[in-house]
Formats: structure tokens, sequence, C-alpha cells
């Protein structure tokens, strides 16, 4: 039989009123928060950089490639390149490009009943999958393709359709500015949908049209646009193949990731980490801290019941491994209360949505989650591991309790 085990449990299902029974409930409970705040945080952050990276990359896919444009801005009217199909061909048989697809922009202005508002005009082809903008998308439907010589029709964003008051299949004007000659061309467009992705940028920025009507404004060539969108399988690989396509492009072409598009909402959702690491620091200190305070207790209010078991024969790493022992029950208890209040609100979240938050701050209207099972796994371990270690050096104290002063102690 392990006596030190077995003396352990009997202190730690003593039922006896005792001030130490008080540090007990406080340590688990100390623990057990420290432990659910984890989960929630670690469940919290990983759920808001894939929702909000996904909104990110569906819309602009993961990787951008144009001409190279020396002092100007990333997000603006391109310099127009041939479609090359060698070059598209390369690109979609690398490993983890899922899709490539054409675009260009422009500059515009929406108006309707003398109320206007500036835009950038998004011009796509017929071969353009809106797969990845069906989630965005509120009302009506995408734009569709006719033997016309481009389509009259135009998806707007639901801030700007409630700005000017447009509704589903209403027309409005549309007047496309060249910054180059400096004129504007009007033409009337339908209103065929409505979207909303939730990111401010791209919905007070952007409108969806046919890319040939920006060819014929811009006396482009047939074959001719702003860019290739990239879409990735795993965006985890996106500086990988990065780095990879630079070498297959031609000479005045260059590729981009979404993070040097967009590197404010990628260095927001970078921040996030931070956060979690300081908020994992402090909740560790936090239970060790107390863990350590409550076995330093337990070890003096015990100090009768160590002179004792010295005086018929008690070692003290026997002695020190009782109080080990129950300490780790203590902190396995808090662990376990921890793993099931911190996973049962992340579910509950999964599941409810109860937790709203403001869509213009935080690109979401939900805080979003993503219970990573491993990784909550890893927390508790991790947790009773250093726990344990930290543990170790107050039982250090056993080692100086004189067997008799300590049965005289009261």
């Amino acid at each position: 039989m392990n006596v030190a085990a077995f003396i352990a449990k009997r202190i730690a299902f003593n039922n006896q009123k005792s001030f130490s029974r008080f540090i007990i409930r406080l340590a688990t409970a100390a623990t057990a928060l420290s432990v659910a705040a984890m989960i929630i945080t670690i469940s919290f952050v990983a759920g808001f950089q894939e929702t909000v990276g996904k909104k990110v990359f569906s819309f602009w896919g993961h990787l951008r490639i144009q001409q190279y444009q020396e002092d100007k801005a990333i997000v603006a009217e391109e310099t127009p390149l041939e479609e090359n199909d060698t070059v598209v061909q390369v690109v979609k048989n690398m490993p983890g490009v899922k899709q490539v697809q054409v675009f260009a922009t422009k500059s515009a202005v929406l108006e309707k009943d003398k109320e206007i508002e500036g835009i950038l005009f998004k011009g796509v082809d017929k071969h353009y999958d809106f797969t990845n903008l069906q989630q965005f998308l509120l009302a009506g439907k995408w734009i569709s393709f006719d033997d016309t010589p481009y389509s009259r029709q135009i998806v707007i964003s639901e801030p700007v359709a409630a700005k000017l008051q447009i509704n589903l299949n209403d027309t409005i004007n549309i007047h496309l500015i060249s910054t180059e000659k400096g004129t504007t061309t009007t033409r009337r467009l339908q209103v065929c949908g409505i979207f909303k992705t939730g990111i401010e940028e791209f919905d007070k920025q952007f409108a969806i049209g046919d890319i040939r009507l920006l060819r014929r404004i811009n006396n482009w060539k047939s074959n001719e646009i702003g860019g290739y969108e990239v879409f990735l399988d795993d965006y985890k690989k996106m500086d990988t193949l990065n780095n990879t396509i630079h070498y297959a492009l031609p000479e005045a072409w260059v590729s981009r990731t979404l993070k040097e598009v967009y590197p404010y909402i990628f260095d927001w959702l970078n921040i996030q980490d931070t956060n979690e690491v300081v908020i994992f620091i402090i909740m560790a200190v936090v239970a060790v801290i107390n863990l350590v305070t409550c076995l330093l207790i337990l070890v003096l209010e015990r100090t009768r019941m160590v002179g004792i078991l010295k005086a018929v024969g008690g070692r003290d790493v026997t002695i020190q491994q009782i109080f080990l022992y129950n300490s780790t029950f203590i902190a396995g208890t808090g662990i376990l209360i921890g793993f099931v209040l911190g996973a049962g609100i992340c579910l509950l979240q999964q599941y409810t949505g109860f937790i709203k938050l403001n869509e213009a701050a935080y690109y979401v209207a939900v805080a979003p989650v993503k219970v990573v099972w491993w990784q909550v796994g890893l927390i508790c371990l991790c947790t009773l591991f250093v726990c344990f270690l930290s543990l170790i050096i107050p039982t250090i104290l056993v080692k100086s309790i004189r067997p008799i002063k300590a049965i005289q102690f009261r």
C-alpha cells in the first residue's frame, strides 16, 4: 500500500471545518478559472483568425498577380496586362493552388436621386466563381454574363445601398473616372444583388460588375485585365507559394500576398496572438501562486502531523509525497472544473452565438469560436505539469520541521 497516497486521500476528503479547507477551495477555484480562461482565449482567438481570414481571402483570394506599379497604391487601378494562359497553367499546376481568376478595378461614383458615393468598381468575367462570395450575398443574385457587349448589372454592398437608399432591381448611374485623362463616363446599371462581408474596408469601397465594361471605358484590348486572384487550399502556404510563383512570372509582373495588400487587417489578427500569450502567462502565474500558497498553509496547519510521522520513522520524502499528492489532487480538480467550464462556454457560443460584437470594429457580428481539442488537452496537461513542478519547492519546508517542536505545535 502507498502510505503517502493513503494519508493524502484522508486529508483531501476530510470534512472537518478548518481554515485550510477554505484555502483549498479558493486554490481550486483559482485554478479552474485560470484553465477556463486559457481554453476560452485560445478558442476565441483561433475563431477570430479563421473567420476574419476567410472573409478577406474569399473576397480577394490569397495571392494577387498584377503588373508592377512603382509609386502606386496596391489597391488601385491596375496597369493592364495581357492574359497569359501559359503562366496561368503553370500557376494552377503548382501544389496547393486551388483557383486562378481575373479581375480589374476602377474608381467610380454611384449616383441615385442626386445622392452620390465613391467606390472602386471590381470587374470580373464570366468564368469567375462566385461560390467564395456566396456567404456574403444578402439579397438578389450575382451578375449574369450574356452576349451583349457587357453586363448592365451591378452588385453593391449593404452599407452603400442603405446610404443611397438603393433597393434591389433599382437602376442607378455609375460615373467611371479616368484618373489619367481626367474624364468621366456615365453608364446606367441595374442593382441585381446586395452583399455584406462585415469588413468595413470592403463594404464601403467595392461594387462588383463586368470586366468588359472596364475594358470599354479604359480602351483595353479584349484580353487585357487588371490582374489575377490566386486561391489556395491552405492559407499557411501563402508566403511559400508566393515566393515560388514570383519566379514563374514574366519580368514585369509581381505577386503579392493578401498580407501585403491589407497589412492592417492581419496586423490586428496578429495582435490577438500577443494577447493570447499575455493571458496565458497571467493565468498560469495566478494558478501557480494560489497552489503554492495553499500548499504552504497545508504544511503549516499539518505541522503536528508532520512531527508525529517523523517521530514514528516517516522519511522526509514520504511526507513530501503526502503534500504533493494532496496538492496535485487539488490542481487536478481545478483543471477538470476549468475544462468543463471553459469548453462548455465555447460550445455554448458555438451553437447559440450568445456573445454579440460590433461588426464594424471586429469584422464579425457574433464572436467566432474554434475549439481545437488537442490544444485544449495540451493546456490541461501543461497546467498540471507546471503546477506539479512549482509545488515541489514548498515541500522542502518539511525537511526543516523538527519532530519535538512540531508535536508541541498548536
